[in-house]
């Protein structure tokens, strides 16, 4: 009898090491998820601060002020 419950404990143990493996699968995806979210955030800092050069650029023209319409 103890070495049927040894037994069933050995594959309860199996199941919850695969469990973890595939938690631990599953925190890996989100991480390289977040890595690439942080690198299209970057780009687009990237993106609105050239965009705010370009409009800086169109509102004072050779250092003299646009009017606006």
């Amino acid at each position: 009898m103890r070495k049927i419950v040894a037994f069933l404990m050995q594959g309860d143990a199996l199941a919850l090491s695969v469990d973890a493996l595939a938690l631990s699968g599953d925190a890996l995806a989100l991480l390289v998820d977040a890595l690439a979210l942080s690198a299209d955030a970057l780009a687009l800092q990237g993106i609105a601060k050239f965009n705010s050069l370009r409009i800086n650029e169109m509102l004072y023209l050779d250092g003299e002020k646009i009017p606006y319409p």
